[in-house]
């Protein structure tokens, strides 16, 4: 490489783009379009990044393997800063093997942890802690030592692990400062105040209680029986029962927990559940019908009794019954979770981050906005969801997760 590709590289390893475009802004060779493209995107131009890093692929050719495979890790983390999850990870997966056969370490790295943030976007943690446990970061740069801690910690935190997240977060802000890169120091910082944030609501009588990371974790691993409106489950310690695809079930566990240790009437319930203000006598027996389902459900936990007015829960153990509601209300609240970022996201991609169809996540959306909650931005496949950031609190146990609590 020349003297300016050289000292371009260097400034934007220190994330000093403008530094960088100093030295190569006019020129349009390949080595000399890849990093413009790098440039813009530290920037924020990501359309524009995108661009260019897709000219400097084309014009390296076939014949120079290991340029092309750098590009093509370079468009997969715009591509991620775009929130444009749709596309196939195969691309990103052969750059990395190329990437490792010619011993670029460094790139390599970078482009597995590109792989595994997706993952946890998607709130596929399984499989995002495995590809994690196959990312060595010894002997690296402190920048790359930096982004790899921050990722366990985000992939601790979302698993709850709360004294492993700290643990990280504390090695990604001794990497960060050792690299001196600004937006990788702000955005470590950033992760450390969400761990105090408030992050859940106890709901007791007459009130409620705000709870931050460590209270929640204290919670769920106590001996009460849980109802968390957050992930949308319910369990003792360990034990632990998902209601996420059950909502029906969900609603009548939150009524009755919250009647606790009081029972719950008929009509209640079935307003509840059924959304009807004029019950007949098919929502009573179908109230009958979910009743017994939920009982069989989380008989191991706890027992449903029949009273004269209703209906009313009883731990097995004794133990108390607690409501974690969300920092937020509403039903979108996964959807503000994503959104809260201040990343521009596409329809397709809260999608496949939610699990819902783009109808679904596109029928909420319209909701949100028309209440001033998010806006959009472009049009058809250009549109884009942005929501002002949720700093009050942090949105991390309304993100999507396959995890069980524990």
């Amino acid at each position: 490489m020349d003297s300016l590709i050289t000292a371009a590289a260097r400034a934007l390893a220190a994330g000093d783009a403008l530094a960088a475009l100093k030295r190569i802004a006019l020129r349009d060779d390949p080595p000399a379009l890849a990093l413009r493209g790098i440039a813009m995107a530290q920037l924020g131009e990501y359309s524009r990044a995108r661009e260019l890093l897709r000219r400097a692929a084309r014009g390296f050719g076939a014949h120079e393997e290991l340029a092309r495979a750098r590009c093509i890790v370079a468009e997969a983390e715009v591509a991620l800063a775009m929130r444009d999850l749709g596309g196939s990870p195969r691309s990103l997966t052969s750059a990395t093997a190329t990437l490792e056969a010619h011993a670029d370490l460094s790139n390599a790295l970078q482009a597995r942890l590109i792989a595994t943030r997706r993952l946890l976007l998607l709130g596929r943690l399984d499989e995002a802690g495995a590809a994690l446990a196959r990312v060595d970061a010894r002997n690296l740069p402190p920048s790359l030592v930096g982004v790899a801690e921050l990722t366990a910690a985000e992939l601790a935190l979302r698993s709850l692990q709360i004294d492993a997240a700290r643990t990280a977060l504390a090695r990604a802000h001794d990497a960060a400062n050792r690299a001196r890169v600004p937006a990788l120091v702000a955005e470590v910082a950033e992760a450390l105040t969400a761990l105090d944030r408030p992050a859940a609501r106890r709901l007791v009588a007459g009130g409620e209680q705000a709870l931050n990371l460590d209270d929640v974790s204290a919670l769920l691993t106590s001996d009460a029986l849980v109802i968390d409106a957050c992930r949308r489950g319910l369990g003792i310690g360990a034990a632990w029962r998902p209601l996420a695809r059950r909502p029906i079930l969900f609603t009548l566990a939150r009524a009755l927990a919250e009647a606790w240790p009081g029972d719950t009437d008929r009509e209640t319930l079935i307003a509840c559940v059924f959304r009807t203000r004029h019950p007949d006598e098919s929502h009573r027996v179908r109230l009958r019908v979910e009743i017994g389902r939920l009982r069989a459900l989380v008989k191991p936990l706890a027992d449903i009794e029949a009273t004269s007015r209703g209906f009313a829960l009883r731990p097995r153990n004794g133990s108390a019954v607690v409501v974690l509601a969300p920092p937020i209300d509403g039903d979108q609240a996964s959807l503000l979770a994503l959104l809260s970022d201040g990343a521009a996201w596409s329809t397709s991609a809260l999608a496949l981050a939610l699990g819902a169809s783009q109808r679904t996540v596109q029928r909420a959306l319209v909701e949100l906005e028309a209440v001033g909650r998010v806006r959009s931005i472009g049009r058809a496949r250009a549109q884009r969801w942005l929501s002002p950031p949720l700093t009050g609190f942090t949105t991390i146990l309304l993100l999507p997760t396959a995890l069980p609590i524990l």
